[in-house]
């Protein structure tokens, strides 16, 4: 309940990286990667009697975030989420009962169901219900992020409202640069309209510090966990541990600015390859996932990081709500690195680290081959490129050291099963970002008809086909009865039974 009595007016982030928006119908929501607007911004009332915690949520219309008993699709379990009037004689339907799970919440229903952000396939694709998660594959499904709306950020979102509206209604041009953290409108107005883009950028240039600010202007950082060790990339060029070697280059990161986002950030090893939050699991019936280092075709979410600060140190929070943790105890969590939520107070600064920049840029990236970084305030000066200077060398006797290195290499489980790359494909049989990981299973039988069952429970979807891609023609073709054998890693594309491919599959007499 924490997360909603420090404002009164908040955003609330999915898993999948996109804002609950209220849409313009003042009837329906979304979810969206557009955090600034109203649409985004949800009003808290704080409901006191019943000594529970719970809330209600106004969206800029005035109306309540309510849940329904309407289906979002006949034959689904998932409910409709939308906005409503307040009814005075049921009014706990607007009521959400907030649970705390890690460093995020779940919403509770008056139905004792969760407020869920779906992914998948539309019509699934950025819809909002109300349902349970059925399976591990979902459950983070229900978790939200809380961001608290500060009054400037009011202030720039409605400014930046009104003055597109009024400049539209007016026929005059806006172009759009992404000279800060937010567009900067360039108007090709008379000086009334000039003096409006001057506090804009006035007003954003004074946004509250970010965890951006530890990569300022870095080209290469030394990330230290709560144990004093530092994030190191290992030899294999596949895995990372942490281990005191501070003056090792494997405990150098290279810094990329991803230039779609102004607080998303990607660490390259001195292998030339990128820190991955993977969805292998680290240990099985464990919730820690691996992390990795990978060159991906494409680059996606997976290496892609958002630094949080938490006072002196930053937390690296991955698209999809876990954060880089450095683990301790007994082999085989000793000297690990994984993507997880700490769900103990014990563990809550397992996910902090310290950043040391090595290297930093001097001239503008914008004017090299290195991505663009955030601008540097006119107030700041830039020193000239230098690296720290190197830690000194660790007090540890030479048989613990051993000992810790002994401990690692002997940790890896080993893995019972195959695993089992999945993709949803679309309508018309296309898979988006097919050349990418995407999720995975572990699965140690051989049947399809156990496999589909896997999956149905993993993803919420009823009647899937499990298919195969030809090598040949590139057209998909169901699984027969058996899985390949001798096969350690499989990929395969699972078809929605009322889509179009299905159909297609059905009349070459395939299902």
């Amino acid at each position: 309940m924490e997360f909603f009595t420090k404002t009164n007016v908040v955003r609330l982030r999915s898993h999948l990286d996109k804002y609950l928006v209220a849409d313009a119908d003042g009837s329906h929501v979304h979810q969206s990667r557009k955090a600034s607007g109203r649409g985004a911004r949800w009003t808290v009332e704080e409901i006191t009697e019943g000594g529970t915690d719970k809330v209600r949520l106004r969206s800029c219309h005035g109306r309540y975030l309510t849940a329904t008993e309407a289906p979002f699709l006949f034959g689904m379990t998932g409910k409709k989420v939308l906005q409503m009037e307040f009814e005075p004689g049921a009014d706990f339907k607007h009521d959400w009962e907030v649970t705390r799970d890690g460093f995020q919440v779940k919403l509770m229903s008056w139905s004792g169901k969760f407020l869920r952000a779906n992914g998948g396939t539309p019509p699934w694709r950025s819809s909002v219900t109300v349902d349970e998660p059925h399976s591990s594959a979902t459950k983070d499904w229900v978790l939200w992020d809380v961001e608290t709306v500060k009054a400037v950020e009011e202030l720039v979102d409605d400014l930046c409202e009104s003055v597109v509206s009024s400049l539209a209604s007016d026929d005059v041009s806006v172009d759009s640069e992404p000279a800060s953290p937010m567009s900067v409108f360039a108007l090709k107005s008379p000086p009334a309209r000039r003096n409006t883009k001057l506090m804009l950028q006035t007003i954003s240039s004074n946004k509250f510090s970010t965890g951006m600010d530890f990569f300022h202007r870095a080209k290469a950082v030394r990330l230290r966990s709560h144990h004093d060790k530092y994030l190191l990339a290992e030899e294999d060029e596949e895995s990372v541990t942490q281990a005191r070697k501070g003056s090792s280059k494997s405990a150098r990161w290279m810094v990329e600015y991803v230039s779609e986002y102004d607080n998303i950030i990607r660490l390259k090893s001195c292998y030339g390859k990128y820190l991955t939050a993977s969805n292998q699991l680290f240990l099985l019936g464990m919730t820690g996932h691996k992390v990795l280092q990978t060159l991906p075709q494409r680059l996606d979410s997976s290496v892609e990081w958002e630094p949080i600060k938490d006072g002196g140190r930053v937390k690296l929070k991955t698209r999809y709500g876990n954060f880089l943790r450095a683990n301790g105890g007994l082999p085989p969590w000793r000297n690990s690195v994984t993507h997880d939520i700490p769900h103990r107070t014990a563990t809550q600064d397992w996910i902090l680290w310290d950043v040391e920049v090595v290297e930093i840029y001097v001239n503008s990236p914008a004017n090299s081959s290195k991505p663009s970084a955030p601008p540097l305030p006119v107030s700041d000066t830039v020193p000239v490129l230098a690296s720290a200077p190197l830690p000194p060398p660790p007090s540890l006797s030479a048989s613990f050291t051993r000992q810790q290195s002994n401990d690692l290499n002997g940790s890896t489980p080993k893995m019972e099963g195959r695993i089992i790359y999945y993709h949803i494909a679309e309508d018309n049989g296309e898979v988006l970002d097919e050349g990418v990981q995407g999720y995975s299973l572990i699965f140690k039988g051989n049947g399809v008809e156990e496999l589909t069952r896997k999956f149905e429970e993993e993803t919420g979807l009823d009647g899937i086909i499990v298919c195969n891609r030809s090598p040949f023609n590139k057209k998909l073709y169901p699984l027969r009865l058996q899985l390949p054998p001798n096969t350690v890693t499989m990929r395969v594309v699972l078809v929605l039974p009322m889509s179009n491919v299905a159909r297609d599959l059905e009349a070459q007499g395939l299902l």
